[in-house]
């Protein structure tokens, strides 16, 4: 009995440092956060309405190009040859127009990728500056954003190992 009594302060006084090593972990949702936002609500409507307003316009022009097509294809027939050459080059003007339209707008480097960047980046901000202060606060070593892709959101700079591998790259 009293070997237990020496032993487990002797235990613990070694364990303690060794526990304490252990890096404290968390992680968030940013996804639920974002949708929770009401700012995010706002912004989401904005960015759809301005989707709906874009698709509104394609479909305009789609129709519009349907229309002259089936009234090309009705009439090909009997329409001289010049006739015949510049109603087609028109359609596919149409055509080049609506897909030039659609790249501008819904592209990868189109107006609607610009403009989430845009609405959204200040809420990221806000939700990126809000998880670094709760990092430090509850003093975590690491955050993770499990919605999609592992993504540190926060890492304490002593894990910092890039120094290491460039000099073993060396």
């Amino acid at each position: 009995m009293k070997k237990i009594g020496l032993v487990l302060p002797i235990l613990l006084m070694i364990l303690a440092p060794i526990m304490k090593a252990q890096p404290k972990i968390g992680y968030v949702d940013s996804d639920a956060i974002m949708k929770q936002l009401p700012d995010y609500q706002d912004t989401q409507k904005k960015l759809d309405a301005i989707i709906k307003e874009w698709q509104e316009e394609l479909s305009k022009m789609e129709r519009d190009w349907k229309t002259k097509y089936d009234d090309y294809d009705k009439r090909k027939l009997i329409l001289s040859e010049q006739k015949r050459v510049d109603t087609e080059k028109e359609l596919v003007q149409m055509e080049n127009q609506i897909s030039k339209y659609r790249q501008d707008k819904f592209g990868v480097k189109g107006e609607l990728f610009q403009k989430q960047e845009d609405l959204m980046k200040p809420l990221q901000n806000r939700i990126f500056t809000a998880i670094q202060e709760v990092a430090k606060d509850g003093d975590y070593d690491f955050i993770f954003d499990r919605s999609g892709n592992i993504l540190f959101l926060y890492a304490k700079e002593q894990y910092d190992v890039t120094n290491l591998v460039l000099k073993k790259l060396k």
